[in-house]
């Protein structure tokens, strides 16, 4: 790992007691999956969005790929849950210290949470995970993440996001008309 790129201790330490090949990403402090991926030049769907959700009375963490949305049906079923909730903030400060609340990495024996993946993440050569700064991420292979991962379910839980419709272009406002210019009279001169 390179020293200049700074990760969380116990995200450093977790990774190298489980023997995970990867790559430490340093770039500048990004919020959201869209925009990790537009720093570093690639494709939303090799960003890995991890939500912190709480399946009946559990918290998890549902990773699917920084291009979709979360179908909660789908994850309820897979989680053979009745009830899902968005985790509050309160709840995932204390739940996850040290760590950019937004910048989970999802590895379940570093928390003790169950983490749900997205299949089609994992169908990825690389993928790109939060370090625990938003400075910061991890890219690895999908077999490292499962091994970094022991007990991770996997399946599909993840959708396309809704395209926004544009708003229809509303006719062009006709111009206010000039006024006619008014019409000179033509005076007819004869010549004397």
């Amino acid at each position: 790992m390179d020293p200049q790129i700074k990760i969380p201790k116990k995200v450093e330490n977790y990774l190298g007691k489980a023997g995970i090949k990867c790559e430490v990403i340093g770039h500048r402090t990004v919020y959201t999956a869209f925009d990790k991926a537009a720093t570093l030049k690639i494709k939303p769907a090799a960003i890995a969005k991890v939500l912190v959700v709480k399946l009946d009375k559990d918290l998890a963490l549902a990773v699917i790929g920084g291009d979709k949305n979360l179908d909660i049906d789908k994850l309820l079923k897979l989680a053979k849950a009745k009830k899902i909730d968005f985790a509050k903030e309160k709840i995932i400060g204390e739940t996850f210290k040290g760590i950019d609340p937004g910048a989970i990495p999802p590895f379940s024996d570093l928390w003790e949470v169950k983490v749900f993946c997205d299949k089609k993440l994992l169908e990825l050569p690389k993928m790109i995970l939060s370090a625990g700064s938003y400075e910061s991420s991890i890219k690895l292979t999908a077999a490292a993440f499962k091994k970094a991962t022991p007990g991770m379910v996997a399946g599909i839980f993840s959708k396309a996001k809704d395209k926004k419709t544009k708003p229809k272009k509303q006719p062009a406002k006709p111009s206010p008309k000039a006024k006619p210019a008014k019409k000179r009279p033509i005076l007819n001169k004869r010549k004397k």
